[in-house]
């Protein structure tokens, strides 16, 4: 599972940057990496671009895993160019962002913006499969999920757009409830289709969303 991110149009970095004219540059040596939008060659290309605009990069890193406890351990290796710098981009998914917010005292700017969380169907294709809503159907709807899978995220069936099983938004996708019906029907579960799910309650999991595993 990854964090699916793109890089954010350069001039909205760019204002984010104003009035910072010394930069430390950290990506991301894991699904930034992989979607590359913040690994080395990203960074790099970074780095030139802010200096092409008249920034001075104090220095760059890449955290193999920007979210998780090396973020700490990477930053304090690299002190003395943090030290001299007065604001920092993080090319990584909105985790790692946080993260490295909470070890500075320092503008941290996002240079990419987060799309969603995807498995890897193939080679460099990435499909979002969970919307981490709190509420999960995928018993009911043989693994597959309709907030995702659906344009319009139904949950009580397909909307009266579909054609030859194919989505009405985008007629080179499979319709999210045919695909459904057919893999209940396979496996003789097709009573689950008459089961009325209610709306939504995004209050399951109100936000900012917290866990504790006792």
């Amino acid at each position: 599972m990854k964090s699916i991110t793109k890089q954010k149009p350069f001039d909205e970095i760019e204002e984010q940057l104003e009035g910072l004219d010394r930069i430390y540059i950290i990506g991301c040596g894991t699904c930034a990496t992989m979607t590359r939008t913040g690994g080395w060659d990203q960074v790099l290309s970074m780095k030139e671009h802010l200096q092409e605009h008249g920034k001075m990069v104090t220095g760059w890193t890449v955290i193999p895993t920007a979210c998780d406890e090396m973020t700490e351990t990477s930053l304090k290796e690299n002190d003395d160019a943090i030290r001299n710098s007065n604001g920092i981009v993080v090319m990584s998914c909105a985790l790692g962002v946080h993260k490295v917010s909470c070890y500075m005292d320092k503008p941290v700017v996002p240079a990419l913006d987060t799309l969603f969380i995807g498995l890897e169907d193939e080679p460099g294709n990435f499909q979002e499969v969970c919307a981490q809503c709190g509420q999960c159907v995928l018993g009911q709807t043989a693994g597959i999920c309709p907030l995702t899978a659906c344009h319009k995220g139904l949950l009580n069936g397909p909307c009266g757009g579909t054609n030859k099983g194919k989505c009405e938004v985008d007629i080179t996708k499979d319709c999210a409830w045919t695909l459904i019906y057919r893999r209940l029907e396979a496996q003789g579960r097709l009573d689950l289709m008459r089961k009325y799910q209610p709306p939504k309650n995004y209050q399951v999991a109100p936000r900012p969303r917290l866990v504790r595993i006792a």
